[in-house]
């Protein structure tokens, strides 16, 4: 009911504001998009800081999400980072060596498109988890115990990628176990090292960003060797087995450091 409820205020909040720039900007619906979306992210941030001290009666309700300014949380983000990067370029090299995909030769525009897709990783790392791994994962958490907590969270997060036209759902279903597996290792992750959201804005953020240079750098072209559905749908790594195969990986390996931790301790 608490999730019902903030959703339905927000949406009160935030169309009235969004419809009219999808409106005006109906001939440029990227830069509509971007608006619209930097519009929540902006109305979310004050909006949680309400929630948290209205319902809640929390003063520093980010903190309780696991945004705190820390030199430990900002080494763990760097850590998440370099994790998420190379696991996304890992997945990359793999099928090259394997003749799925060929490396093409950089553009001269390399260091830009790097810069710019450091940026909207970050960006988008620290919004997504944010939202799923801060707000939705303690909502869930005041009422529900660890494990349900992990699959529940882990379950919405893939559902809300799915936001889409019925044939896309289908036709781009590979991706949606892959989003669960990935959403239980963010919370595994976030779990692992304190309850800070540091480690997982930066998984996040590498893998976004690790996509971005190669996507939008144009580094490799598919060799058709093998069906789309093994290297991934639409070039999209994680929309394939072989991203799915990964993403389990990377799922184990926060699994076994986190259980090795519990152990330990």
């Amino acid at each position: 009911m608490r999730l019902l409820i903030f959703i339905g205020v927000l949406s009160i909040l935030w169309l009235p504001l969004a419809i009219p720039i999808y409106w005006l900007l109906r001939y440029d619906s990227n830069l509509a998009s971007i608006l619209t979306m930097a519009l929540l992210f902006v109305e979310l941030l004050f909006f949680w800081r309400f929630w948290g001290k209205s319902v809640h009666n929390e003063a520093h309700i980010f903190a309780r999400y696991g945004l705190v300014r820390s030199s430990r949380n900002s080494q763990e983000f760097l850590k998440g980072l370099a994790i998420g990067l190379w696991f996304c370029l890992g997945l990359f090299i793999v099928e090259a060596l394997l003749g799925w995909i060929e490396v093409t030769t950089p553009s001269a525009s390399l260091l830009k498109i790097v810069v710019e897709g450091w940026l909207s990783a970050v960006g988008i790392g620290l919004a997504e988890e944010l939202l799923f791994r801060g707000w939705l994962l303690d909502e869930l958490q005041r009422d529900y115990d660890k494990k349900t907590c992990i699959y529940l969270s882990a379950t919405i997060f893939a559902l809300a990628h799915f936001l889409k036209p019925i044939t896309e759902i289908i036709r781009t279903a590979v991706t949606f176990p892959a989003l669960v597996l990935l959403g239980i290792a963010l919370v595994l992750a976030k779990y692992r090292h304190g309850d800070r959201l540091g480690i997982c804005i930066g998984i996040h953020g590498g893998l976004v960003w690790g996509y971005y240079i190669v996507n939008v750098g144009e580094l490799i072209e598919y060799s058709d060797r093998v069906p789309v559905w093994v290297t991934g749908i639409d070039g999209n790594p994680i929309a394939g087995v072989m991203g799915l195969i990964f993403l389990a990986g990377l799922t184990l390996i926060v699994s076994t450091d986190e259980h090795s931790d519990a152990a330990r301790s």
